[in-house]
């Protein structure tokens, strides 16, 4: 049902489900050998297979122009601190480039190991890791169409106008999908047994007009270390890019971040790309998240203005200490889950073993075909949702003590452990029980994220305009 290949779906009730064996493949075993050769796959790749690309077209776009000729052999690559970055991670990001060493090999097998390659100096256990199942291209279906609520108020207006001008289009996941199938190609060139998913707001039906492309490389189903061997999967990846796909992507950056990232710009469609490995809770959330999405037809129109309003007000940038996308995201379904008549469930407590961190990742997309529509009796108003949005977290939420649980449906005691002691603001991640919103670690940023709650709220009740707490005309440009 919810293939990374079939996108923009919403989810169906039981007697609607379609079945497909897409993930339904038995899961193979990495080869230690195999992730060995990866580098000397890199190396070695004969450049026609690397840059055999399709011809792509988006509307009036002219196709991509590849070549089979090593154009770029002995060419200087720019300095990586020359090029422009994107602002979301420009504190994390590091001008020096590591250098790629043959011997340094990420540890992925398929064999009982009893020692790590030099790079690694950490503890490790034997063990048998198993890999995403052999990849198989399925075609690319369009979204069903859903009724959005009626707006019978100026403020409920103004909202749905917003969201019907920037919520991101058909149009638009096309492009991104046909990217992500294309590297996806390239990648498997390195990593024969990977899968890339499309992941975050592209296709958690959160996603506006001028969403960036998340994408999440998947070598297999257990953590990597991101200082280590993400950071070296990432190294063979960036080198690919630059060497052999040049011809349609553009400043492909190595970001060395916490979780590090490939960051790149697609030039036929322009979709900013980040490009991580092995993020998998990212999965998990993102078909959580479009479960929700899809569950009541209030929630995407006041997720997308509220993630407006909140860049307006430079309170969604996690890189410079505020809240990210994600963390808004969760507040805006805990919001609605906590309503004397909530609008929302916890979909985890209802559906248990659709939505455990245990199921397997090849099963992961099935997970929204077992949940109906839900009907709540709540029939407040899209402008009144907002108005009691801002106003439960700018005078009823206790943030010295509770910790923000979409899980649980409820606000809950904050626990003892050091990710959550003296944190400002906490949200709990559903699937690893992490703190999303731990980048808000200045107080005066915390600050500026509460007194914005409360101004926007005294603004919005005296004028029920949303002008009043972001200039609607000015959004809708941005897209």
């Amino acid at each position: 049902m919810f293939p990374n290949s079939i996108l923009g779906r919403p989810p169906f009730t039981p007697n609607h489900q379609q079945h497909n064996n897409f993930f339904a493949l038995s899961p193979t075993l990495y080869s230690h050998q195999q992730l060995i050769d990866a580098q000397f796959n890199f190396q070695n790749t004969d450049l026609s297979r690397a840059v055999s690309l399709q011809q792509l077209t988006y509307g009036n776009v002219s196709p991509i122009q590849t070549s089979t000729s090593p154009l770029f052999r002995g060419r200087k690559l720019s300095d990586e601190k020359n090029l422009p970055l994107d602002g979301k991670r420009q504190r994390f990001h590091s001008p020096h480039q590591e250098p790629t060493i043959v011997n340094h090999i990420v540890p992925l097998s398929g064999e009982r190991r009893y020692s790590m390659p030099p790079l690694f100096h950490t503890h490790y256990v034997p063990d048998i890791v198993r890999c995403v199942p052999p990849f198989r291209e399925i075609p690319f279906l369009e979204p069903r169409e859903i009724t959005l609520p009626e707006a019978k108020d100026k403020l409920s207006q103004q909202i749905l106008e917003l969201f019907e001008a920037c919520q991101q289009q058909v149009s638009d996941l096309k492009k991104k999908e046909l990217c992500r199938t294309q590297l996806q190609r390239e990648i498997q060139l390195l990593f024969p047994q990977s899968r890339l998913f499309l992941v975050g707001s592209s296709l958690n039906g959160f996603g506006t007009r001028s969403s960036d492309g998340d994408l999440c490389l998947v070598v297999k189903e257990e953590p990597v270390n991101q200082k280590t061997e993400a950071r070296h999967i990432l190294t063979l990846v960036h080198k690919h890019f630059c060497t052999r796909l040049s011809g349609y992507i553009e400043r492909p950056q190595l970001i060395r971040a916490k979780v590090p990232i490939v960051k790149f710009r697609d030039k036929v469609s322009c979709v900013e790309f980040d490009l991580n490995v092995n993020n998998i809770v990212g999965i998990r959330n993102t078909f959580l998240l479009r479960t929700y999405a899809y569950l009541e037809n209030r929630v995407r129109p006041l997720v997308l203005v509220i993630k407006k309003w909140a860049s307006h007000h430079e309170i969604n940038d996690a890189s410079r200490g505020t809240l990210s996308s994600y963390s808004l995201v969760l507040m805006v379904l805990h919001y609605l889950q906590t309503l004397p008549e909530p609008i929302l469930p916890s979909i985890q407590k209802i559906y248990p073993e659709s939505f455990s961190p245990a199921v397997q990742l090849h099963l992961v997309h099935q997970a929204p075909c077992n949940v109906p529509p839900y009907l709540s009796k709540n029939e407040s108003n899209l402008g009144d949702l907002l108005l009691g949005f801002l106003k439960y977290y700018a005078t009823e939420f206790d943030w010295n003590s509770q910790m923000i649980s979409v899980r649980e449906a409820k606000a809950i005691p904050r626990p003892d452990g050091i990710e959550w002691r003296n944190k400002y603001i906490c949200v709990e991640e559903p699937f690893d029980g992490t703190n999303t919103a731990r980048a808000v670690h200045e107080k005066q940023k915390f600050d500026m994220i509460k007194d914005q709650f409360l101004k926007s709220w005294h603004r919005l009740k005296n004028k029920r305009d949303l002008n009043s707490i972001l200039p609607l005309r000015a959004a809708i440009l941005k897209r």
